[in-house]
């Protein structure tokens, strides 16, 4: 019980000061976890870093569950995960009450829009020069940016990623080999893995079937964030397209609450699915943010658990690296057509929208100004002139 409440003191720690979006997060993780308390070597935690990028889901906080159940097992995974995760789910929740009784309409909220325009505009930058290092992965995400502009369809990303995931696997094998990885010990059984693995795919064939018979606003929410945080590939910003098809596009909420909620997310620390804690707020009240944030990060728990004791075989697999490696294609390309249309045609409205969300990019990018910065930047800017 001790190791347990030191796992979760640890990761509500890091969960309060871990600003700067997933590749920050893990330098905090790698400077707290390995270099101060020796809790892993630098293998085991490169390899926990890449794993977490092979997999599906947030990368930051799939590393912090891997880093706990290599410490304290299964239930070590679960309170690394609820340190880790608390403090933006509450910022959030309290956010998404502060504006539903205030009003969403302030001049203070559109300034978060334009902050949220520039911060999308520089992860497909950053992604990109990571993700698109080929001319076959470049007509992958092309055709994912086309795919989604012209079919607005909730299950356009998601079939395009899978869609992705097969050219991958076939014609991106020999671009992502790499040396195999020294062995980890993992403190679970393959037993266990297949268990988790197996659940991961009953609830992602099962839920949207479940889910078109019963009819229940509770069971969909699940269903919807369960889907979302299970096909998310190459970063949490990705899930932005991925809910507001979910979310925006079925009218359970505005575009202007969903941008509000997205840019406010940059302003908290810890992981950007919990922008799934301010939507659930917003539809459902406080059992809805629970039921949202629990529903979106499973995937990456089941996924994390479930693929650790097989962690060589698959890194090993130059096949499944293929698939992924066409996965994260398309979603630069998921990410570019989510940011033309709602995020731009929605957000800039006139020149000053234009010439303010260019300043806020080259912040960014040239000075490296911290999202969270940038975000109370945003509102003073957004209060001034709107």
């Amino acid at each position: 019980m001790r190791r347990l409440w030191g796992i979760f003191l640890v990761s509500l720690k890091l969960g309060c000061t871990s600003f700067g979006g997933p590749t920050a997060h893990l330098g905090y993780f790698q400077n707290e976890y390995v270099q101060k308390r020796k809790w892993l070597s630098d293998n085991d935690f490169s390899q926990l870093v890449a794993l977490s990028q092979f997999l599906p889901g947030p990368a930051s906080s799939q590393v912090g569950m891997g880093i706990g159940l290599l410490r304290g097992g299964l239930f070590g995974s679960i309170v690394s995960f609820l340190g880790f995760t608390l403090p933006s789910v509450l910022l959030l929740m309290a956010f998404a009450y502060f504006s539903a009784h205030t009003g969403i309409d302030m001049g203070w909220i559109h300034g978060l829009k334009l902050v949220a325009v520039a911060i999308v505009a520089q992860a497909i930058f950053e992604m990109s020069k990571k993700l698109i290092p080929s001319i076959i992965h470049f007509l992958i995400a092309l055709l994912a940016l086309v795919v989604v502009l012209l079919w607005v369809h909730p299950l356009a990303q998601v079939t395009t990623i899978i869609v992705a995931s097969f050219i991958g696997y076939y014609f991106l094998k020999k671009i992502n080999q790499r040396d195999d990885p020294k062995e980890t010990v993992v403190p679970i059984s393959k037993k266990t893995g297949i268990c988790f693995l197996t659940l991961f795919m009953i609830l992602l064939v099962g839920l949207p079937i479940v889910s078109s018979l019963i009819q229940n606003e509770w069971f969909s929410i699940v269903e919807k964030f369960y889907l979302s945080g299970a096909l998310v590939f190459g970063g949490g910003h990705v899930v932005l397209p991925l809910l507001e098809a979910q979310f925006v596009q079925s009218g359970l909420m505005s575009s202007s609450e969903f941008l509000a909620g997205y840019g406010m997310t940059q302003a908290v620390p810890g992981p950007l699915f919990t922008f799934a804690s301010y939507i659930g707020m917003i539809i459902a009240g406080v059992p809805g943010a629970i039921i949202a944030t629990i529903s979106i990060f499973l995937p990456a728990f089941l996924l994390v658990v479930g693929a650790m004791p097989f962690w060589v075989a698959l890194n090993r697999f130059a096949g499944l690296r293929g698939a992924m490696a066409g996965a994260n294609a398309a979603v630069v390309g998921i990410l570019a057509a989510a940011f033309i249309h709602p995020i731009v045609t929605q957000t800039i409205q006139n020149g000053l929208d234009i010439v303010i969300v260019a300043v806020f990019l080259w912040c960014l990018i040239r000075w490296k100004v911290q999202p969270y910065l940038l975000v109370l930047i945003g509102v003073c800017v957004g209060i001034v002139c709107y």
